[in-house]
């Protein structure tokens, strides 16, 4: 029942994957198994690694059609990490009315984290609000950049609210896809800024070090290599979780 799994992500999949026409394949172990708590092979699994920080922001994933079956999806990541992560399959003709009560929720101040080139100066901002009585909710539109860009235009439930846009000073290091351009981010990446942006500080460091350790991961397996769990990246994940 998707009532068990683990996250919102993982419930989204499973939603997804029982509308499904014909399975959806995606590589792996010698017979294509996969494990269910972190998408990657058997032997490169994530899930004793994985980060147990708190967060007062919260994350709303608007994902395109087939993106929560992506073993690549690092919004997989941001759940993992982040414990009030919601996630909603997106669609233009029609609206999940879990999703306009969440957005309406009163404890919850919506950001759509979207380049300020999209949207009217207006609205554009360029740093989170701290309000006590307020937390905030960064909205991540999940696909690719066209797909996302779609969503943004498409999506009237949003136009309301502010659009944060970031202007990090790193070039991406997602290897997992190929992107348009290196400015582009990542969905985990994007969230890692966000929550930095938030002052869930020590969440954001966990969340950059759990996706390094994920990439890690899935690229050895890949190449059907081991990795060693007591390499910087991972040591840095460890120092990231257990601090104070």
């Amino acid at each position: 029942m998707t009532a068990d799994l683990p996250h919102a992500v993982a419930r989204l999949r499973a939603t997804r994957l029982a509308r499904s026409v014909k399975p959806f394949l995606a590589r792996g172990g010698p017979k294509g198994e996969r494990c269910a708590g972190c998408r990657l092979v058997p032997t490169h699994c994530i899930c004793s690694l994985r980060p147990d920080v708190s967060t007062r922001a919260g994350m709303c994933l608007l994902m395109a059609d087939i993106e929560p079956l992506k073993p690549s999806n690092t919004g997989w990541l941001i759940a993992d990490v982040v414990a009030d992560t919601f996630a909603f399959g997106w669609a233009r003709t029609e609206v999940d009315p879990t999703l306009l009560a969440l957005l309406s929720d009163p404890q919850w101040q919506p950001y759509v984290v979207f380049p300020s080139a999209f949207a009217e100066s207006q609205r554009v901002v360029h740093n989170v609000a701290h309000e006590a009585h307020k937390r905030p909710l960064f909205i991540l539109l999940d696909g690719t950049w066209d797909e996302a860009r779609k969503m943004f235009r498409k999506s009237p439930y949003l136009q309301n609210f502010p659009v944060l846009s970031l202007h990090p000073e790193q070039l991406s290091r997602y290897k997992l896809r190929r992107a348009q351009s290196e400015a582009h981010f990542c969905t985990a990446e994007v969230g890692a800024m966000c929550l930095d942006l938030a002052n869930d500080t020590q969440a954001a460091t966990a969340l950059n070090a759990y996706f390094d350790v994920f990439t890690e991961h899935y690229l050895k397996a890949k190449q059907q290599l081991p990795v060693d769990l007591g390499d910087d990246l991972h040591l840095r994940l460890q120092t990231a979780t257990h601090s104070a």
